[in-house]
């Protein structure tokens, strides 16, 4: 349309003309402050998209070219010195010893990040959907570009180029806002990029060039050109991977189907733009004179009908530059059409998508991954791994793998693509090795596959990976999975193969066992240790029921932190005391150093420990940030602190002090008295404080702590204590008074004289070579055999029944890992319980060579699933019952892989038991600390006899089934509410410690990366014991050696316990009915150096009306003013006694040489009907209410 104005400035001559193109000329408003002669401005447009596109180029190119330049000469400066220093070699010498001055230093290449390399991750984690802000971004400009390719939609419909206010133009706002916010998306991807040119000339950045600048064009000219804003549609094709990132398409089909979908309604939607921009406008060479008008839509119908080659003809191209794109369009339409040319183009390239090698990043640092690959093992590693309660992981994640990623792991490989990277290749190439950079990465990560049919080959192959690791570079620090326990032995032929360096084997058979070992000697332990060594997020819920406490412990975990100069020269149970009243923090293990001695991981150690500068500590949290307050404490400046999320980084120091004076404040300060009236030091101690310190020349890393240095020195002057008070105090090391007079593991000889008498007999092998094992003679398998009736004539009870599935075929299952932890030489030979395994003997007698020298083995052959045999063996009087199979990898089907081990299970829950026998009670020893009488019920935290409530059914019975599939945890309970969806740890029968499985081992992984203390911490925990000395020892002959007792091996069984302790008796009784859990503990922490760290709760605890549910549940760490009930069972670390066995180890090994004959013999106890009436009637009420009362202990 025109104005009058216009047709007053035409003249008569071009009035043919103008007619011509009268479609073409812009229309005209008079309250638009446009062109009035018509004039178009397209070049315009195309002109900002051009200029910006090639200059960014131009200079992306120059920089790449001066810095090429820069490097080339540099080298030539290098060379030019060298061959200076060739020709010159006295300059070279003179130069060589001249002194440097006081303040050079040599440089040293820069580990630090720089603020580029800061901004370029910081902006790689804003692009990217591994983080929340990063997926809310990417969902974002996705959306916009939608909302873009709308209005592009809208203002199709008018014509090419118009006059527009932007001021009145409301589409034109909103299209310049979502531009602005383009613009600001593309300057955060352009910092991120690596490689600027290749990000440049990547599809995004070509469609940002041209739909960007011509909106600020638009804004200065007050012009609308439509243009090539269709390019907004290209955005589609990251459709499928919006959807990747929102977790929504997981399985291949669907990606693939997405992908394609998106794909060719991108590619239509973008043809169908061009389509209408050129036959709107003309060919610019025919003065665009034989344009058309066409609606978009109506190009849209147009590529449709020449793709599928129908071509009614109705609609057709008119202009040059219409037809010619139709000619190549049809080419590509026509096979996207047909859905197979993508896979012939990917043919075509030939190009390895995961070639290349890594470009290490300065200041970062990146360990390497491979083995076993998958989709499951990866996301299990990177989910603990990159867990947001660490602190933030600086360290790049490459996986190595011969077999390119499916479309499910690329998805997860992009939702954290700035972390993680994937490269095509075998470790066993050394070419592979050095495309990953192998020598300069931090560890190398082997992953096993814990499902394969053959563990042998799988673990043969990880140890062909780490031969070929270390052969490329011997200093590597490599980090495996092993499925079997004697496999690990074949790590000790590789030379350069050093656990002192860093190097570890995580045996999951060994750990898994282990674990299952834990629950037989305090159940629900596996699952409290599972949850601590794994990452997990904190889930809160408001309802008042068992899994809000349960998932209130399971958000902690296990943290190393250095603790605070404050902290010197104070005793364990005091800083202990200290870090979980005062700082909200659960100490529960140091790493002492000693001035001769290699440093020793000690848990619980007591009073005769006293922290040093630098002490390592092992705490239990939340999240790493709460751990710092450890190393940030000050007594002067943070004493006065209620809030612990106040203590931060102070500016003083603290004062140093004499060594002797610390030790003697230390020591009154255990005994929370003033210095001169201290009763840890006599008269002669005050008196002669010279004398002393050059008798016994102490210093801050001695082994020898201050009370047992000060008791030294009493022991060679006369003493003080009056004899009541030495009869009262003398030999107890729980006495808050009393420094421990007993063995440590750095002193052996300091064991008792009676039991260092008592036990040091030459003539009998009773614990193996190292000390750590009970031991006995190995006896032939046929003399452990039980029949039927002769396994129901021994009265079996208190023992451990361990249902196997196996056959002469199998794989091993390494039953020696599950006996070890039973047969720990801190347990004194009457409280081993005896152990029945319940199989077929094909499987048991290819088992039997490493369980011959372990007393109190019995064999009864048969079947799990005999309901006969199991009665036979009194499992409903068993304190727990083991549910193995040697046969779930051999079966394809996941959800039947666990058949066996769920069918045993059910089959025991549904058995029915008679109560005539209730006379014959299974008991359980329990604990009782050190210089108190244990008939006395009012003395013990844990009564010696405790009474087994009766077991008329089998679901009373303990049960732990090992699991291989988790999602099959679901048919263990059927009274549960369990999702099949369900994570493993968020399930009833795994919260309360009945279901096992190998899973829950991946975490091990990530935490030994983070802190190879770790592995060692719950090694010696789950394994009964077991060093590199016994690993090297049993590398040799596949069996323990008996050794003689001597005052080395004998200290070895000072080692720290795990102990359940009942509220509803006893000492602790009075805190037990609504007492505070830290009440509790500082108590049993004061009273018995005991170190409380759970709770074993009824489920049903919370409800206000009683219930018959016996199961229970784990809580880790509950918080200071957690309110007990009577019914709860304490987790507690305690201290070896000594004691315990006196008096009745000439009993017990008079017969251990008789085992073997004597075998069907079972010892059977009762309670007394005295003290059963003595009872009162509230504790009775308690016993009734749960079912087991444990007090059976543990090896730490």
């Amino acid at each position: 349309m025109r104005t009058s104005n216009i047709n007053n400035n035409i003249n008569p001559d071009s009035s043919i003309l103008i007619s011509k193109m009268e479609d073409v000329v812009i229309p005209f408003s008079s309250e638009v402050p446009c062109d009035n002669n018509g004039q178009r401005m397209w070049w315009a447009f195309l002109a900002s998209s051009m200029v910006t596109f090639f200059g960014g180029l131009f200079i992306i190119l120059i920089w790449r070219t001066l810095k090429y330049l820069w490097t080339v000469c540099c080298h030539c400066n290098i060379k030019n010195k060298e061959a200076q220093k060739v020709n010159n070699p006295a300059n070279n010498q003179a130069a060589d010893r001249a002194p440097k001055a006081p303040g050079e230093k040599e440089e040293a290449p820069a580990s630090e990040v720089g603020w580029m390399t800061s901004v370029k991750d910081w902006a790689g984690v804003m692009i990217s959907a591994q983080t929340l802000t990063g997926r809310v971004l990417v969902v974002l400009v996705f959306a916009l570009s939608i909302g873009a390719l709308g209005i592009y939609f809208i203002d199709s419909s008018d014509p090419i180029e118009s006059c527009q206010n932007f001021y009145k133009d409301f589409t034109l706002q909103i299209d310049m806002a979502f531009n602005v916010f383009f613009l600001l998306y593309f300057g955060l991807r352009f910092i991120a990029a690596n490689d600027k040119l290749w990000f440049w000339l990547e599809v995004n950045s070509v469609v940002d060039f041209f739909t960007v600048p011509p909106v600020f064009v638009s804004v200065y000219l007050n012009r609308s050109w439509l243009g090539l804003r269709f390019l907004r549609a290209l955005r589609l094709i990251q459709f499928s991977e919006i959807l990747q990132f929102l977790n929504i398409l997981k399985t291949s089909n669907s990606i693939k189907l997405v992908n394609l979908c998106s794909i060719f309604i991108s590619t239509w939607l973008t043809a169908a733009g061009f389509i209408h921009l050129v036959e709107n406008s003309g060919d610019p060479w025919e003065n665009f004179e034989n344009s058309q008008s066409l609606s978009y839509w109506e190009c849209v119908y147009l590529l449709m009908v020449t793709m599928s080659t129908v071509g009614y003809g109705d609609v057709y191209a008119k202009t040059t530059l219409g037809r010619l794109f139709m000619v190549f369009f049809i080419l590509g339409g026509l096979a996207m059409f047909a859905s197979y040319v993508p896979e012939i183009i990917e043919l075509i390239g030939n190009r390895k998508k995961y070639g290349g090698s890594y470009s290490a990043v300065n200041g970062r640092k990146h360990i390497v991954v491979c083995g076993h690959i998958t989709l499951e093992s990866v996301s299990n590693f990177l989910k603990d791994f990159l867990h947001k309660d660490r602190d933030d992981v600086n360290v790049e994640i490459v996986f190595l793998h011969n077999i390119s990623p499916n479309l499910e792991l690329e998805a997860l490989f992009k939702r954290h693509f700035t972390q993680v990277e994937f490269y095509q290749g075998s470790v066993l190439n050394p070419h592979d090795l050095a495309r990953v950079k192998i020598e300069s990465a931090d560890a190398c990560l082997i992953l096993a596959n814990k499902y394969c049919a053959d563990p042998d080959a799988e673990d043969a192959s990880n140890i062909m990976r780490v031969i070929s690791i270390k052969n490329y570079h011997p200093k590597i620090r490599i980090i495996t999975q092993m499925l079997q326990y004697h496999n690990k032995a074949h790590l000790l032929n590789i030379p350069s193969w050093n656990w002192k360096e860093g190097d570890d084997a995580i045996c999951l058979a060994e750990l898994k066992a282990g674990f299952i070992a834990q629950s037989c000697l305090a159940q629900g332990l596996s699952t409290m240790l599972a949850n601590l060594f794994s990452m997990r997020s904190f889930i809160e819920i408001e309802e008042d029921t068992w899994q809000k406490y349960y998932l209130e412990g399971v958000a902690n975990e296990m943290y190393t932190e250095y603790l605070s100069s404050a902290f010197v020269g104070l005793s364990f149970p005091t800083v202990c005391e200290l870090c979980y009243v005062k700082l909200k923090l659960l100490l529960i293990a140091i790493e002492y150093k000693s001035e001769q001695r290699e440093s020793s991981i000690l848990i619980n150690p007591g009073n005769h420990v006293k922290m040093q500068e630098g002490t390592l500590g092992f705490f239990i949290a939340s999240d790493a940030k709460e751990v710092k307050r450890a190393f940030f404490y000050c007594k002067a400046c943070h004493d006065d602190i209620t809030d612990p999320k106040r203590i931060k980084k102070c500016g003083c120091k603290r004062p140093k002090m004499s060594v002797y004076k610390r030790m003697k404040l230390a020591c009154c300060f255990d005994c929370g008295r003033s210095e001169q009236d201290c009763s840890c030091m006599s008269g002669s101690v005050h008196s002669n404080m010279d004398t002393l310190q050059r008798a016994y020349p102490l210093s801050s890393v001695s082994v020898h702590d201050c009370a047992t240095t000060l008791r030294a020195f009493e022991d060679e002057h006369p003493s003080t204590l009056s004899p009541k008070k030495k009869q009262r105090n003398g030999g107890m090391r729980n006495s808050p008074n009393c420094s421990p007079k007993m063995m440590s593991r750095h002193d052996p000889l300091l064991i008792p004289g009676n039991e260092q008498i008592e036990n040091m007999d030459m003539n009998v092998k009773r614990y193996d070579s190292t000390g750590m094992f009970h031991w006995c003679p190995s006896k032939d398998i046929e003399k452990v055999i039980l029949t039927r009736s002769e396994a129901s004539m021994t009265v079996l009870s208190g023992h451990v029944v361990v249902c196997i599935f196996g056959d002469g075929t199998s794989a091993l299952v390494g039953l020696r890992n599950l006996v070890m932890p039973l047969r720990a030489s801190n347990f004194h030979y009457h409280e081993l319980k005896p152990i029945v395994f319940v199989g077929s003997l094909d499987y048991l007698r290819r088992e039997w060579e490493t369980l011959h020298n372990f007393p109190k083995v019995s064999i009864l052959p048969g079947t799990p699933l005999s309901r006969a045999d199991l009665r036979a063996v009194n499992i409903n009087l068993c304190d727990m019952c083991v549910i193995l199979s040697a046969n779930q990898n051999n079966i394809e089907d996941a959800s039947l892989q666990d058949k066996e081990c769920i069918l045993a299970s059910l089959n025991i829950k549904s058995m029915q038991f008679d109560d005539s026998i209730g006379v014959l009670q299974a008991n359980s020893q329990g604990f009782t600390p050190p210089g108190m009488d244990r008939s006395s019920p009012d003395s013990s935290p844990v009564h010696g006899f405790v009474r087994q409530a009766s077991v008329t059914t089998g679901s009373n019975i303990p049960i732990i089934t090992e699991l291989v599939n988790d999602s099959n945890v679901q048919f263990l309970d059927q009274d549960d509410d369990d999702d099949p969806d369900t994570e493993l740890y968020l399930t009833q029968p795994f919260a309360c410690g009945t279901a096992f499985a190998v899973s829950v081992l991946d975490s091990l992984m990530s935490a030994t990366y983070f802190n190879d203390n770790i592995l060692t911490l719950i090694r010696t925990l789950v394994t009964g014991g077991a060093t590199p000395e016994l690993e090297a020892l049993l590398a040799e002959e596949n069996a323990l050696r008996g050794g003689y007792s001597t005052p080395q091996t004998l200290a070895n069984r000072d080692r720290c316990r795990v102990a359940q302790l009942a509220l509803y008796d006893g000492p602790f009784a009075d805190l037990g009915d609504g007492g505070c859990y830290g009440d509790l503990f500082c108590k049993a922490l004061k009273t018995y150096n005991m170190l409380c760290f759970g709770i074993y709760r009824l489920r049903d605890a919370h409800l206000s009306t009683p219930s018959q549910c016996t199961k229970r549940y784990v809580i880790t760490n509950p918080p200071y003013e957690f309110e007990l009930v009577p019914t709860d069972l304490i987790f507690c670390l305690m201290q070896f006694d000594h004691n315990a066995g006196q008096s009745r180890t000439s009993l017990s090994h008079s017969s251990h040489s008789s085992h073997s004959s004597s075998k069907k013999s079972s010892s059977v106890h009762s309670i007394p009907p005295s003290s059963r009436q003595n009872r009162s009637s509230k504790s009775r009420e308690a016993r009734d209410k749960q079912k087991y009362v444990h007090s059976h202990f543990l090896l730490w």
